[in-house]
């Protein structure tokens, strides 16, 4: 059998580069760097330890001599070598004519990597890999494991919003290297079942709620199994308290877990099927980790509810008022009635198309709700409803609203523009904001988020929808910012 991860460097940069052909990068070309960085001809990383020095084959350049070692198992290297070819290959295709590209682009961007990689970035990532693999065991296995434990099951969860989770397989391949095995992932596959216990008690807390149950239920499997993106944006995110009773409870597992030692042999399926990657001598633990990342949620997810704690808009015995002291809307372009129905209007100037056509699936397949989007010709962004700004993320990509009827409405500008940090969006409102379609709301632009490689689609989606009776789109094609597109009647 194979050395387990031997192709890890294909892969990571493979992936890497996958990662980046929205940028301008080729597959192709990250499959050839993985492959040279794991070489037959290059002496097997698994086989440094055990050669002596002067037996180590080395590249003879005169003036230097350059160790021939593969990078087998090294995540960290090819990450770097990955992050190298997009930006050359990019660079090139940017300079080069398309005639001559496919000859000079592989050539400016793949050699330079190549020589990079085995000269500079393989030996630094090499370092920088044992150093972070070192300390995260020496963490996980000092006399304050327990703590270090417990933030990174609380943590995690708030990682896989932002998308640095996907740091934590570069760590975990590098413990599997470095010790062949890696006590990182059991509480990875435990934060996954916590999410999906706090959705679960949403849903015997507003059963008979059949259209929030098309959501709760299928995510609710969907975490169990090891992915967790649909329970935390459909379900735990929206109301709050779930999201941190899953945090709490899965911190409470990873600390268990870290009391006792437990390792995976490998990265696996999180989730409950988690356990197929642990070592067999802490399958009962485990199974005693899992009881924890079910129950704590869970029971905690039903007392923050009925206690009204972290809950905002779920709460008990609460009824929806309209604040007299907030200006009303009075213009033709506002609600009739807020405690009938709503009108939506369109945030800029282009295509309005339904959410089902929008080119990410956790909006196309209504995970967070319905709606509508608009592929924008300028960069001006208007409010889309009347109501109260009552966040805005930290990336500026992304505003939510709270109608005075008890809506509430997601604005998100571009796809997978969270990885842009702000940098292509001004805004021009902040939190606590009174707004009208009439207001504007930011200034976004759109040639840096295509040059990006991201979709500049305005997506605008009710998240509660159990509050909602019917959704209407009104129109479709070419809209002008402020033009009425759509109308919502809310349940009595």
């Amino acid at each position: 059998m194979a050395d387990r991860g031997s192709d890890l460097p294909l892969l990571t940069s493979r992936n890497r580069v996958e990662y980046y052909q929205k940028m301008g990068t080729t597959q192709i070309l990250g499959i050839v760097l993985g492959i040279t960085l794991v070489s037959p001809q290059l002496l097997n990383a698994y086989s440094v330890a055990s050669t002596a020095a002067k037996d180590i084959p080395f590249w003879d350049f005169g003036f230097i001599h350059i160790d021939k070692i593969g990078y087998q198992a090294q995540v960290i290297p090819a990450m770097l070598a990955g992050f190298m070819l997009a930006y050359l290959e990019r660079w090139a295709r940017k300079h080069i004519p398309e005639v001559v590209s496919m000859i000079f682009v592989p050539l400016i961007a793949l050699v330079p990597t190549v020589i990079a990689a085995h000269v500079i970035l393989g030996p630094i990532g090499w370092t920088v890999g044992s150093w972070i693999s070192a300390a995260v065991n020496a963490g996980l296995t000092s006399s304050i494991s327990w703590l270090f434990g417990a933030v990174f099951g609380f943590v995690y969860a708030p990682l896989v919003i932002t998308g640095l989770h996907h740091t934590t397989l570069a760590i975990d391949s590098q413990l599997i290297a470095d010790f062949h095995s890696t006590n990182l992932w059991p509480m990875i596959a435990l934060s996954n079942i916590a999410q999906g216990s706090a959705v679960l008690a949403v849903y015997f807390l507003h059963k008979g709620n059949k259209k929030e149950e098309q959501v709760s239920i299928p995510a609710t499997i969907s975490a169990y199994l090891g992915v967790t993106e649909p329970a935390m944006f459909g379900i735990n995110l929206k109301y709050l308290y779930p999201f941190i009773a899953a945090m709490i409870g899965s911190g409470v597992a990873g600390m268990f877990v870290t009391i006792f030692g437990v390792r995976a042999n490998s990265i696996g399926v999180g989730g409950l099927p988690g356990i197929l990657s642990i070592q067999s001598k802490y399958w009962l633990i485990f199974l005693v980790a899992m009881a924890i990342a079910i129950v704590i949620p869970f029971l905690l997810t039903m007392f923050f509810r009925r206690a009204n704690i972290f809950n905002k808009i779920d709460r008990v015995g609460a009824a929806t008022t309209v604040n007299p002291t907030k200006e009303q809307p009075t213009s033709s372009a506002s609600i009739a009635d807020t405690n009938k129905g709503i009108n939506f209007f369109a945030p800029a100037d282009g295509e309005l198309i339904p959410i089902s056509e929008v080119d990410d699936p956790a909006f196309a397949q209504k995970t967070m709700g319905d709606g509508f989007a608009v592929k924008p010709t300028t960069g001006e962004v208007y409010s889309p409803v009347t109501g109260e700004i009552i966040s805005i993320f930290e990336t500026k990509h992304a505003i939510g609203y709270q109608l005075d009827n008890g809506l509430e409405v997601l604005l998100h500008m571009g796809i997978d523009t969270v990885e842009l940090n702000g940098e292509p969006f001004t805004l021009k409102v902040k939190i606590g904001d009174f707004v009208k379609p009439e207001t504007k709301l930011a200034h976004i632009d759109l040639e840096k988020i295509t040059a990006a490689g991201k979709g500049t689609d305005l997506i605008v989606v009710i998240t509660n929808m159990e509050k909602v009776k019917t959704f209407t789109l009104e129109t479709s094609g070419q809209v002008k910012a402020r033009q009425e597109v759509a109308s919502v009647e809310v349940q009595e």
